[in-house]
């Protein structure tokens, strides 16, 4: 039954282990491509002359997984290629095979006939002889089979093919039309434009000006280069100007082929048609239909009713810096581009560290190390490097997650630094899912990707914002998601048929353990002197922990607010929505100036090209679950138990990370908590409880 794997001399249709990344070239990806998307329909054809009493689930859905799973492992590889090392030659094949690729899966998610064969099992008694996993995963089938258009016909249904196909493509022009107008840029700034500036920063500028031949100091808009300058330089001028190119990336104020605006308003216009042959008043409620979220009214009532008590707490944060600025800066009129900078002013002079202090603590390998101390420590779990696995790029490293018995039980790797033709951000993918395999499992794999500076010339290690250790631990809570799964069933194995805003309470719920002191100071050494993180840094780390956090919860809900209402109203005949709902928006939660010229929708690649259109709200639903989550393990100390406590790590990982998406989150949650979700832990670790 089982007979997925193969060997040929095609390094992408090599599925017997790890890809070979090394190995795998643009000249290999059509081979691969379209042998396995021959394979995956001819499986289809097979299917399909099931007649109602031959359908068994081994001989229907595993026999289909089977036939499909390489082709979404080949292609699944290829875009993660096309994100990581993008080049002409990657990006060619990407975009010569994804609509190939789509119309698969839209004819798939349209096929009446295996949704026919989905409707058969759901029938008694068939349904009740699957297990409670499998029963999920056919009911999620046929949710998912009608928002695919699979009860649309003629007309609709080809209509319908064709949007899907186009939004695809569009979705990647976002994407490369953002990465190449992020690479575009340069600045080869003076050293007197640049005082103020950390030295290590100053050295890697250095470092970037002469791989380009260049005088001076090399200043991008990659966020390792970009972000230090708009908090650390004196230079009002230089901030402005960096700040004015990061702001129009991809807009009709940047490059005119690198402009976003019509693709945007084009994407808008595409899932607004998609609703409405589904029968939808708008596309945010597709959206919402596989989420916790029930209705655009629901989450536009929770994102308002956060911001109302986030907002006396903004407004007073916002006075404060503008005192600052004008007493102690010179700054009058506080623009967006001093808002950094005067922050982190105002936050050494309170609470007397810079941000470029708590850095010099924190080396990547000793950082790595602590975070996995944490994981064994909650799950038992170790995690253990293997350098004899091929990897993509020679700063990527691999590791084995080792059961306490010392089976490889998955693996994951981690590739942590920015560079030229990566995706900027940081995101967790799966490389392969957990799947029982007869009396075998499929080990999962996934990959960590983030964007933290490089070492400089000589030197052994980078260094860690405090912010970058949160964004490790953070993607590491969604790599446990991936890795401990105990679930067989690949559908809904791992992070597979988890409802989208759920599925940030595991990687929301790792970045709690960023504000203990006991975990700091077990990863941190000292960039001169080895020496552990001192309490003395620590408490005033904790102390400015909630340091203009009403501005912070504001931000998130003015973006969650504008991705929702865009999907909510957009009409074909208001294009310049993209522009209006965002002033109406931030006329509304917003306290932080924000210049005419602000562009910042050209860039928000999550709701244009990353899976959260009407989902960014998600961040903060899924807040208040992992702030609910980890309020547990908070309850248990004051009964004098740790904060590495195995016991409750172990119910946390067998009521949420082990299911996977095999049961409503709201049921694992309930299981774990025993009632629903409170805001209330939320808003206290926020500094935002009344």
């Amino acid at each position: 039954m089982h007979d997925t794997v193969q060997t040929t001399g095609n390094p992408f249709s090599d599925l017997r282990d790890l890809p070979r990344w090394a190995e795998m070239k643009p000249e290999f990806v059509a081979e691969a491509v379209q042998t396995a998307l021959s394979e995956a329909k001819s499986a289809v054809q097979t299917v399909e002359k099931l007649s109602s009493e031959q359908i068994t689930w081994d001989n229907f859905v595993e026999f289909l997984n089977d036939k499909v799973e390489p082709l979404s492992r080949i292609w699944e590889a290829v875009k993660h290629l096309h994100h990581v090392v993008d080049n002409e030659q990657w990006r060619e094949q990407y975009n010569r095979f994804l609509p190939e690729i789509t119309e698969f899966w839209t004819q798939l998610g349209q096929n009446e006939t295996i949704m026919a064969h989905y409707q058969t099992l759901a029938q008694e008694p068939n349904f009740a002889a699957l297990s409670p996993t499998r029963q999920h995963i056919v009911t999620n089938a046929l949710r998912d089979f009608t928002i695919s258009g699979a009860l649309l016909q003629g007309e609709a249904r080809a209509e319908y093919a064709q949007l899907a196909n186009e939004e695809a493509q569009l979705q990647a022009k976002f994407s490369e039309n953002l990465l190449d107008a992020t690479n575009a840029y340069a600045y080869y700034a003076r050293l007197d434009e640049l005082n103020g500036m950390p030295d290590d920063v100053l050295a890697a500028m250095r470092e970037a000006a002469q791989a380009d031949d260049k005088d001076g100091y090399k200043i991008s808009l990659h966020y390792p280069s970009y972000f230090p300058v708009m908090q650390y330089a004196d230079d009002r001028a230089l901030r402005e100007r960096v700040y004015r190119a990061n702001v129009t990336r991809a807009s009709d104020l940047g490059d005119e082929k690198l402009d976003n605006t019509a693709i945007m308003q084009r994407l808008l216009a595409i899932r607004q048609r998609i609703a409405a042959l589904l029968g939808y008043p708008n596309y945010a409620e597709v959206s919402l239909a596989p989420k916790m979220a029930e209705s655009v009214a629901q989450v536009s009532a929770f994102l308002l009713d956060l911001a109302d008590k986030a907002r006396p707490f903004a407004e007073r944060d916002m006075q404060e810096l503008k005192a600052f600025a004008a007493q102690e800066l010179g700054l009058k009129e506080l623009q967006a581009w001093d808002m950094a900078y005067a922050s982190e002013k105002l936050r050494e002079q309170r609470y007397a560290f810079s941000e470029q202090e708590v850095k010099n603590y924190f080396p990547l390998k000793k950082s790595l190390a602590g975070l996995f101390q944490v994981i064994e420590s909650l799950f038992g779990v170790r995690l253990q490097r293997n350098e004899g696995v091929q990897t993509w790029h020679k700063d990527v490293q691999y590791f084995d997650v080792l059961n306490p018995s010392g089976a490889v039980i998955g693996g994951v790797y981690l590739d942590p630094y920015a560079r030229a033709g990566k995706n900027s951000g940081a995101w967790m993918d799966e490389v392969r899912v957990r799947r029982q395999l007869g009396n075998d499992v499929q080990t999962p794999v996934a990959h960590m990707v983030c964007n933290f500076t490089t070492p400089l010339q000589g030197e052994a290690d980078s260094y860690l914002y405090h912010d970058d250790l949160i964004t490790l631990f953070h993607e590491s809570g969604h790599a446990l998601h991936h890795l401990l799964t105990q679930v067989g069933d690949m559908d809904v194995s791992g992070i597979r048929g988890v409802e989208w805003d759920a599925v940030e309470l595991p990687s929301q719920f790792m970045e709690n353990f960023c504000w203990d002191y006991d975990v700091l100071a077990g990863m941190s050494a000292h960039a001169q002197t080895g020496a552990t993180l001192p309490r003395a840094l620590f408490d005033k780390m904790l102390a400015a922990k909630n340091f203009q956090s009403g501005m912070q919860m504001l931000r998130q809900i003015e973006f969650s607010l504008y991705d929702m209402r865009l999907h909510a109203e957009y009409r074909d005949a208001q294009p310049a929505m993209i522009f209006s709902v965002m002033n109406e928006v931030r006329d509304r939660v917003a306290v932080v100036p924000v210049p005419e010229f602000n562009r910042f929708a050209h860039s928000f690649s999550h709701i244009f090209a990353g899976g959260y259109s009407a989902g960014y709200f998600s961040y903060k639903w899924a807040e208040v679950l992992s702030a609910d989550v980890f309020a547990m393990f908070e309850e248990a100390m004051t009964q004098g138990e740790p904060l590495l406590n195995q016991a409750l790590g172990q119910r946390y990982w067998h009521e949420v990370l082990a299911v996977g998406g095999s049961r409503p989150a709201m049921t694992s949650f309930k299981a774990l908590r025993g009632r629903e979700p409170q805001v209330d832990a939320l808003l206290r670790h926020s500094g935002l409880a009344a």
